[in-house]
């Protein structure tokens, strides 16, 4: 594949801590400079960012980071106001306690409840793979597949490993014919990128790609 049309796959990440307003803007100057398929962005920034594009660019950003904990109602207030202040996707992480405690039930409620409030925008359900058994991570995408997101994805990138190709067939394997795959996290190369690519992902969140377009010096380091 053509870097370029590796690069509409990607959802051109900052999500650090300490990101400021100028990084932001160069996140979102970059992403429209090489056409990635979205910027995903912390969420106080969403507004600020929506504003900069001006429609020129998807804004993604992310609910219940990176931990996963808040409670239903606080994912869903975020979702809203996200949304409210121009967000197009949301990148949701799962409560991965309620997962080992099996709590199914509860999972595909908060999932569905999150889809609804994103009123017919993406959403994307971060399961993070490299804390689950493969038996969570089938399980993940039956839920995820019933509860009707249109997208699962691997990892926050703030966890102990990102994505990998494994996981990424394993998931493609599982999902339902609906339900695309993201992987996200350690992504470092073209070739492992297209490689992503072929097993089935559709979305690859990475900041490195475009990174490596720029022949910046710091290309192997961060999301």
């Amino acid at each position: 594949m053509e870097k370029k049309e590796i690069l509409k796959y990607v959802d051109h990440t900052l999500l650090t801590q300490g990101a400021t307003w100028e990084e932001i803007r160069q996140i979102l100057d970059d992403a429209m400079k090489y056409e990635t398929a979205s910027a995903c962005i912390p969420a106080s920034y969403v507004k600020q960012a929506a504003d900069y594009v001006e429609g020129k660019l998807p804004i993604c950003t992310v609910i219940g980071f990176p931990n996963g904990y808040s409670t239903t109602a606080v994912k869903v207030f975020e979702t809203k106001d996200a949304i409210e202040n121009g967000a197009s996707e949301i990148d949701m992480v799962i409560n991965i306690g309620w997962l080992k405690d099996k709590k199914y039930e509860a999972l595909e409620d908060e999932i569905r409840q999150i889809h609804e409030a994103c009123g017919g925008r993406i959403l994307k359900v971060i399961i993070e793979t490299c804390l689950l058994t493969e038996e969570e991570k089938i399980k993940m995408c039956e839920i995820v597949t019933k509860a009707g997101a249109e997208y699962i994805k691997t990892s926050t990138g703030f966890s102990t490993a990102g994505a990998t190709f494994a996981d990424v067939e394993l998931m493609r394997k599982h999902v339902g014919a609906d339900v695309k795959v993201k992987a996200a996290g350690g992504i470092s190369s073209f070739d492992d990128a297209e490689e992503f690519i072929r097993l089935g992902a559709e979305r690859l969140g990475t900041s490195r790609l475009v990174k490596i377009m720029k022949n910046s010096p710091d290309a192997g380091a961060g999301y």
